[in-house]
């Protein structure tokens, strides 16, 4: 009975140093950064919910978080604490709307090569454009 087995093909991953190398199409990029954006919107909760309590709380305190946009606190100029915003938007936007491609692929069966190339690229596109929007707008 073993005679009759075919073989298993060998696979062998990547070593970390091949990464930079390694093409990924855009829907592999799209996965990973929809795993980043996780990762990183979960990281910076506990900046998410100083956020909303200052900004919530009074009227003092609203005016001390503008401040800190424009102040910075602490020894954070205001311009990181935008950058760090921009980075949560971009983080929110991208994880949204990778997670609704998903959605889509999942509730429409739609999963052919071509429709997952083009849904990445567009995810991809869409989230920049919306994070370059907003970026005007909290930088300007």
């Amino acid at each position: 009975m073993a005679d009759t087995l075919k073989p298993r093909p060998q696979y062998r991953n990547i070593h970390v140093s091949q990464i930079v190398a390694y093409r990924l199409p855009p829907a592999g990029i799209v996965s990973i950064l929809h795993r980043v954006s996780g990762v990183l919107m979960f990281l910076l909760l506990p900046f998410v919910v100083w956020l909303f309590d200052v900004s919530v709380s009074s009227e003092v305190s609203y005016e001390r978080f503008r401040a800190a946009f424009v102040v910075g606190v602490g020894f954070l100029p205001g311009w990181f604490l935008k950058l760090v915003v921009l980075g949560l938007i971009w983080a929110y936007l991208h994880h949204l709307i990778a997670g609704l491609r998903h959605l889509w692929m999942d509730a429409t069966h739609a999963v052919t090569k071509e429709f997952g190339h083009q849904s990445a690229i567009g995810t991809l596109v869409l989230s920049v454009l919306i994070t370059l929007v907003l970026a005007y707008r909290l930088f300007f």
